[in-house]
């Protein structure tokens, strides 16, 4: 009896919670409806205040404006010479049109920003660009997030696309350096027009067949891939990263992406093939045209050439020591790309220390080989990833024959790419690899990681004819390499000769012409 009280008790209190949470549907339905209500006005308010601060800046100005979000213009890398190569097309093809960069670079001025432009890439801007400093690009640094980095990334980039919005408001934005939670920011806040240029997806399937098949790697760590309840955990989280990863892509008015790899990705993810096309990046091969692709193993004369070569291009030591000319007592295995961690140095050095290895102390033998690692450091991150990587250097015993040069000049990296053996790129996935064809149009070998754009656009045949090797793992790059060390002069000149042919598709005049074709809908109607 006492037992049946009870679960009638029981029963009369689980009516009445029921109860009460019934009497609370309606007005809560009216606090969303309202709170909703208020968000939408202050949406509205917002987005009339901005627009309004526009015309004001048109009226004032005369023209319209076109304003790239770029917060590491100044790091010297691949997607600051599309930033570069696209404001010189732009400036050159529209002169009645205004231009601003929105930079996070902090302690340098806009000159030295140019200036540095000019030393690295040989551009010069035909015409004055202002630059918006933001002060928080501390936001979108992947050091301010250990774990969900990539989500803190993307949260971070909205208040700094939220700073520089506030700062300047666009007629036409365009987002150089693939900060995809932005747009919707300017479309819908701004009223702006946009347009993106993907260098890399934020999220792919490759990313996400990394982690189901539980690999470690740069961007999925040990613990996590030994662990198969945080792998499942971790494909859910990029799941859905990728779900709003594509809502925020969508809202562009002009996709433009740098290879057929990323063409693939962005067309999953973003669905939006008629506002999508292939601009490949702009490579200063014709800087490296001067260079005369001559036989290796030519007489006195060719020597000769080689050494005058390397004085015209400003060098005040033996060309000799470095690979292809001089005395020959040296090949120079050259690598270029920023010290970021998705570039892999390390399996760089260590294939490297397995050739030494394979040679011996000799004649012939590991003083013939030189490893120099040629690249930009965004910031103090890079800075400590390059004293890691000389200490693996010393780790392996080939601290003598690796050497690095950080943010060199565009002259200093000619110089060096003209004089190598093999060019080497090891970074997995490579959205397109502008180094890589910088050392095709320099007339070295190229060595690169059989994946992404190397694989699919780059190293691929010209005229039924090879122009490089691939390889992705320690092993097989160190057996390309003594591959390539053991060609007749001949086989690697005929090697050279395809390559550099096949990048006249990369040069800054087919990126020019391609850029202004895909951007021409946007354009003739800001001048409108």
């Amino acid at each position: 009896m006492a037992g049946h009280d009870h679960q009638h008790h029981l029963s009369l209190c689980f009516c009445d919670f029921m109860r009460l949470l019934w009497s609370l549907v309606v007005p809560c339905a009216y606090l969303s409806l309202l709170l909703t209500l208020v968000l939408l006005l202050l949406l509205l308010g917002l987005r009339m205040w901005l627009q309004g601060r526009r015309k004001a800046r048109r009226a004032k100005d005369g023209g319209p404006t076109v304003a790239f979000f770029h917060p590491y213009c100044n790091a010297g890398g691949g997607g600051e010479r599309v930033l570069w190569c696209s404001l010189r097309a732009l400036m050159n093809r529209y002169p009645g049109v205004f231009f601003v960069v929105y930079t996070g670079d902090q302690g340098v001025t806009g000159e030295q920003i140019l200036e540095g432009a000019r030393q690295r890439f040989n551009i010069t801007l035909p015409r004055p660009v202002a630059f918006i400093f933001l002060r928080h690009r501390v936001l979108v640094e992947a050091s301010s997030y250990p774990h969900f980095t990539l989500l803190g990334q993307s949260a971070g980039s909205m208040f700094l696309g939220w700073e520089a919005l506030t700062a300047f408001v666009p007629d036409l934005y365009v987002d150089s350096m693939g900060y995809a939670f932005t747009l919707p920011i300017f479309r819908y806040l701004g009223g702006c027009k946009v347009a993106s240029y993907v260098h890399y997806p934020t999220v792919s399937t490759d990313m996400l067949s990394v982690v189901r098949e539980r690999n470690p790697r740069f961007n999925n760590a040990d613990f996590i891939s030994r662990n198969p309840l945080l792998s499942a955990v971790k494909v859910v989280y990029y799941c859905c990263f990728a779900l709003l990863y594509g809502l925020a892509g969508s809202c562009s008015d002009v996709i433009m992406v740098n290879s057929t790899w990323t063409l693939g990705h962005i067309l999953a993810l973003w669905r939006c093939p008629s506002r999508t096309s292939i601009v490949y990046p702009p490579c200063d091969v014709r800087a490296f045209l001067d260079v005369p692709l001559e036989e290796e193993d030519e007489e006195d004369e060719m020597e000769e050439g080689w050494e005058e070569l390397g004085q015209e291009l400003g060098s005040g030591e033996e060309v000799g020591g470095g690979g292809r000319g001089g005395d020959r007592k040296c090949h120079s295995i050259v690598s270029v790309g920023q010290f970021r961690p998705e570039k892999d140095h390390q399996l760089q050095i260590r294939a490297f220390s397995k050739l030494l290895d394979s040679k011996g102390e000799g004649p012939g033998g590991r003083e013939m080989l030189r490893l120099l690692l040629i690249g930009g450091c965004r910031n103090q991150e890079d800075e400590e990833r390059v004293l890691m990587l000389r200490g693996l250097c010393q780790e392996l015993g080939v601290s003598d024959r690796v050497d690095f040069k950080l943010n060199v000049p565009f002259e200093e990296l000619k110089r060096e790419l003209v004089t190598a053996t093999i060019g080497l790129h090891t970074m997995w996935n490579e959205h397109f690899g502008i180094g890589v064809v910088e050392c095709m149009a320099a007339g070295t070998i190229v060595l690169a990681h059989k994946s992404g754009g190397p694989k699919l656009d780059i190293v691929v045949p010209y005229e039924d004819g090879q122009t490089g090797f691939l390889a992705d793992s320690e092993d097989s790059y160190a057996a390309a390499m003594e591959t390539i060390l053991a060609l007749s002069p001949s086989a690697r000149l005929e090697i050279r000769q395809n390559a550099r042919r096949s990048v006249e598709r990369f040069s800054d005049q087919e990126f020019e012409t391609c850029f202004l074709a895909a951007t021409e809908p946007l354009m003739s109607n800001l001048e409108r």
